[in-house]
């Protein structure tokens, strides 16, 4: 009796449950269901561990458990990478973005950390990517939160650029004659020199130390000052205009300012 089963079928059948799963993933990732709120949550309290454990990772490389950790993180950081992916709708353009390309690196250095220690202080990078996604700013939104996101995401940018420099002074000038012999010293260099309190007891050596201190306070005062603005700054509402598409409104605002349109934004009572 002639073979009459379609050799097609398995691939059909294989794509299908790749179909499945890259549903029941991008459901998990983005959806709204009290399931997905679970996962969402998980991934993020994992995410926020994972981070502690990149700023701890100077005062931990001397310890047992450092590369067992070090490895773990690396699995748990591709599986979450690989999800992503397929969770997105075009995976050629998402593998393209500048936040999945600095995940792939923080992957990278995971997966070598005895060869590329010296751009293990990149990994806190991990934090700016986190704020890329969904996964901070949806519970906020749901608590009616959603005004603060820019405040807060000064607030990261601040705390990234903080403990980059940190790492990066440390691995470039500890042990050397700068009066650096710590973690913590490179940490106080990089606040004072932010602060522009400048005390003088930690002093890079060198044209490339002083570089460096310039950078450092350039692009820290202009952070701070881009923070300033947004914790005192006047109260905004999140309300676009109908008409020209501006977002921030005064709260008692009757009509947009940039174009007069009539507004109608809800009181924070309303539901």
């Amino acid at each position: 009796m002639p073979d009459t089963q379609d050799p097609e079928a398995p691939d059909a059948a294989q794509r299908g449950t790749i179909d499945r799963l890259r549903s029941k993933l991008r459901t998990l990732y983005h959806g709204q269901s009290a399931k997905a709120l679970r996962f969402q949550t998980i991934i993020l309290v994992l995410d926020l561990a994972i981070i502690a454990f990149f700023i701890a990772t100077p005062l931990l490389r001397n310890s047992e458990t450092f590369l067992w950790i070090d490895y773990s993180i690396a699995a748990l950081l591709a599986l979450d990478l690989l999800a992503r992916g397929l969770a997105a709708s075009h995976p050629a353009r998402w593998l393209r973005q500048l936040p999945v390309i600095i995940d792939i690196f923080i992957l990278v250095t995971l997966l070598a950390p005895t060869w590329l220690f010296n751009l293990g202080f990149l990994r806190i990078l991990r934090l700016w990517t986190l704020t890329r996604t969904s996964l901070v700013w949806r519970p906020l939104e749901k608590r009616g939160l959603g005004e603060y996101r820019e405040t807060i995401q000064a607030v990261i940018n601040l705390l990234v650029f903080i403990f980059v420099v940190t790492g990066f002074v440390y691995t470039a000038f500890a042990h050397r004659e700068s009066g650096i012999a710590g973690y913590v010293d490179a940490l106080y260099f990089t606040v004072t020199t932010m602060t522009t309190t400048g005390f003088g007891d930690i002093i890079l050596p060198g044209t490339f130390g002083k570089l460096t201190a310039i950078v450092v306070m350039i692009i820290g005062i202009s952070l701070f000052v881009r923070l300033a603005q947004l914790i005192f700054r006047p109260a905004k509402v999140t309300f676009p205009c109908p008409q020209c598409g501006l977002k921030r409104h005064d709260p008692d605002a009757v009509h947009c300012k940039a174009c007069g349109h009539l507004l109608n934004i809800p009181d924070e009572g309303e539901g």
